[in-house]
């Protein structure tokens, strides 16, 4: 097992210390708060430890206030509903005895529909096409802020802060200071090493993933990223997601991301993730509050 998965399987594997009630930690101290995905991803392990034979198919969390890496995460799990289709979770996060975050999770045991349709997945080029080695011969490539260019640099080392997530950007410009016309933002997004095969843990590492660079669809169109954080301030509010159909994390996703509005110092985030074969398999929504540093 490679160093990448076995980090990304230790952030998802939370210890039993009691009754519904369990213990995680953060992969880099370093940091100054808790990365959002990490505390939706250890929630839905949390929850998902409690149910059985039942699927989450969807979450909302919503985050209290800043998580310190530094101090271990406690994870307390209630069950709010067991009825013959659905179940229903409320997942306390905790640290130093103060609530950080909180978490519903729902699950079902899955049915017949008499109704089945889905958004289209707009045209894209593949994953192929847009490899790390295309984009170091984009003619902009070197102008990149070096906290951008170094996602996108060909051999990146899985050793970074985060796990092995990858990420192959449709459009380019905004990293470059242009400004985005079209409402939307493409990425390729995939765990960038094969995981076990185990759905609940796929979920859990997906939950983990759609919160990064989630809020490049606010600033896009602006010609900022996240990535380059220097002159922004960002912080998620709250973050929802709902899973329609099977996928694996570790195949590659085209996560289409757009803005329907920013005010007042906020900014929301939708996001739709679609597999190599149109299908689609989950759809997010964050809002965050976003400030340019003074």
């Amino acid at each position: 097992m490679s160093k990448g998965v076995a980090k990304l399987l230790a952030i998802l594997d939370l210890e039993p210390i009691g009754r519904n009630l369990f213990r995680g930690s953060s992969p880099s101290p370093s940091w100054d708060r808790v990365f959002g995905g990490q505390l939706i991803a250890q929630a839905m392990v949390a929850a998902s430890r409690t149910v059985e034979e039942r699927m989450a198919h969807s979450l909302h969390a919503c985050f209290v206030q800043p998580g310190d890496p530094m101090v271990p995460i406690f994870y307390e799990v209630e069950a709010l509903r067991d009825s013959k289709s659905y179940s229903t979770r409320r997942v306390t996060a905790m640290q130093r005895n103060r609530e950080i975050c909180s978490v519903f999770v729902s699950f079902h045991t899955g049915e017949q529909s008499a109704l089945g349709h889905q958004s289209k997945m707009p045209d894209a080029p593949p994953p192929e096409e847009v490899t790390a080695e295309t984009l170091a011969r984009h003619p902009g490539f070197q102008e990149l802020p070096k906290a951008v260019r170094h996602w996108y640099e060909p051999n990146r080392p899985i050793e970074l802060p985060h796990p092995p997530i990858e990420l192959r950007p449709v459009e380019f410009g905004h990293f470059l200071g242009q400004k985005l016309c079209d409402d939307r933002i493409h990425f390729w997004i995939r765990i960038a090493e094969k995981l076990p095969d185990d759905a609940a843990l796929h979920i859990s590492a997906l939950a983990y993933a759609s919160d990064w660079t989630l809020l490049d669809a606010v600033l896009a169109r602006y010609g900022r990223t996240v990535l380059n954080g220097n002159n922004i301030l960002g912080a998620s509010l709250d973050h929802a997601m709902w899973f329609h159909r099977p996928f694996h994390a570790d195949d590659w996703l085209l996560y289409v991301k757009e803005s329907p509005s920013a005010q007042d110092g906020r900014g929301l985030a939708l996001g739709s993730l679609f597999r190599r074969d149109g299908a689609l398999v989950a759809t997010v929504a964050q809002e965050a509050a976003i400030r340019e540093r003074r």
